[in-house]
């Protein structure tokens, strides 16, 4: 069956720096979760906000002060700061980011090939030379047809190999890896 002019879509894997030069596909999963990252600042801001009213007053804290030890403000600042950031990459990983594919249509005029391939038990027979050296009936196609496929970039091409009953290898497709 030949098409000619259809427009194909495929879906096609990007290179991880694919996403830099602006060729973006991050997507989210579930990017509703996305909302969690509007509590974070008001979590850290009623965390911030000082309690209820001591239960013990004292009219000096001089005796209290030898008993209790100088707290680090700035590391005790930086834990805070690190246990939010923490919680903000959690929300995000909670919405799954997903980076990688993207949908590709092609123009492309070509036909659909279905190559049909016998694997018995006689393709094992060494009848052929490949490089100077003895090959199988199946290594000898195996090289005929991935120069074929090579050749053929705009074809869809499918395989169904054969050995007393037919079963199908790969369906026509434009990927030819």
């Amino acid at each position: 069956m030949a098409r000619e002019a259809d427009k194909i879509s495929s879906l096609r894997m990007t290179n991880f720096f694919d996403w830099f030069q602006g060729n973006s596909a991050l997507t989210f999963a579930r990017p509703w979760l996305l909302l969690l990252l509007l509590a974070i600042p008001m979590l850290a801001w009623l965390r911030g906000k000082s309690g209820p009213a001591a239960a013990l007053t004292f009219s000096s804290t001089a005796s209290l002060q030898a008993i209790g030890k100088k707290s680090a403000a700035r590391v005790g600042k930086i834990l805070r700061a690190l246990l939010f950031l923490t919680l903000a990459f959690f929300v995000v990983a909670l919405a799954r980011p997903q980076l990688g594919k993207s949908l590709t249509q092609i123009e492309a005029s070509g036909i659909d090939i279905m190559l049909v391939l016998d694997v018995s038990g006689s393709m094992l027979t060494k009848d052929f030379t490949i490089g100077g050296q003895e090959a199988t009936r199946v290594d000898a196609i195996r090289a005929v047809t991935q120069k074929f496929i090579e050749a053929r970039p705009n074809d869809r091409i499918g395989i169904i190999a054969f050995a007393g009953r037919p079963y199908v290898i790969s369906p026509m497709t434009l990927d030819h890896d």
